[in-house]
C-alpha cells in the first residue's frame, strides 16, 4: 500500500515540514557528490550502536551521541529517501498545524532521536550503521493517528496487474503500518546479518514516542467567551 494523500487540507503553510524535506534531500545529494569517500562519513554521521556505546563508556559521550541526530538526515539510497518524504508529505503538515511550527520541530528532532536510541538498545552489539528519517517520521506517523484517526487516506493498491485508489481510515492504514513494524520486529530480535536492513525498532521506537509526547506539544485551543 503506497499513500497519496490525505483528506485534511493544511491550515496553514507547513514550513517545517517543507524544510526538512529539502533538508534531507539536500544532505542526499552531498551523499551522492561524496563519492569513494562516502562509507568514510557513514562510519561518522550514521548510527553504529557498538561505536556509540563504545565511546559513551569511554568518556567521550558528545561522539558518541552526535550521530543519533545526524543520522534522521541520511538516506541509502533514492528510493529509500522517495518513501521517506512521501510520508513526511502527506502527514507532516497536520501534525505541524496542530503543534506550531516550532513545537513541530522539536517533536520531530526528539522523535528521531528517541527512535534512533531505541534501534541501538535492541541490539547495542551491531556494527552495522543506521541512517533514515523514518524513525522521525514514525513519531509523527504516532500523533497524527491520535489527532486524524478517521481521516481518509488515499491510498495506491496494486491488485495482481491492476493498480486500485482507494480511500482507507488514517486508524487503518497506519494501524496496519504498525502492526508489521511489530511483527517484523518481534523476528528480527536475536537474528544477526552480515549486511544492513530496515531498522524495525527505530520505527516501533517513534511511533510509540510520538504517541507519547503528543500531549505536551499539542496547542490548546483558545477558549470561547461565554
Amino acid at each position: 500500500m503506497i499513500p497519496i494523500r490525505d483528506n485534511i487540507p493544511s491550515r496553514t503553510v507547513p514550513v517545517v515540514t517543507v524544510t526538512l524535506i529539502i533538508v534531507n534531500v539536500l544532505a542526499f545529494l552531498y551523499e551522492l557528490a561524496l563519492g569513494g569517500a562516502l562509507s568514510g562519513f557513514m562510519y561518522s554521521f550514521a548510527v553504529i550502536p557498538a561505536k556509540s556505546f563504545s565511546l559513551i563508556r569511554e568518556g567521550a559521550a558528545v561522539s558518541g551521541l552526535w550521530p543519533f541526530f545526524t543520522a534522521m538526515f541520511l538516506h541509502g539510497g533514492w528510493w529509500h529517501l522517495i518513501g521517506n518524504m512521501l510520508y513526511l508529505w502527506i502527514f507532516g503538515d497536520n501534525v505541524e498545524d496542530t503543534m506550531g511550527h516550532l513545537g513541530f520541530l522539536v517533536f520531530y528532532v526528539l522523535c528521531g532521536l528517541g527512535s534512533n536510541l531505541a534501534h541501538a538498545l535492541s541490539d547495542p552489539a551491531s556494527t552495522i550503521p543506521s541512517l533514515g528519517a523514518s524513525g522521525a517520521i514514525a513519531g509523527v506517523l504516532g500523533a497524527y493517528i491520535i489527532l486524524f484517526p478517521r481521516s481518509k487516506v488515499v491510498t495506491l493498491v496494486p491488485i495482481v496487474f491492476f493498480i486500485h485508489f482507494i480511500e482507507i481510515p488514517a486508524f487503518l492504514f497506519l494501524g496496519i503500518w504498525f502492526l508489521l513494524q511489530i511483527m517484523s520486529g518481534l523476528a528480527s530480535l536475536g537474528v544477526q546479518t552480515a549486511s544492513g536492513g530496515i531498522a524495525w525498532w527505530a520505527h516501533i521506537g517513534g511511533f510509540a514516542i510520538g504517541a507519547v509526547l503528543l500531549p505536551f506539544f499539542r496547542k490548546r485551543r483558545a477558549r470561547k467567551k461565554l
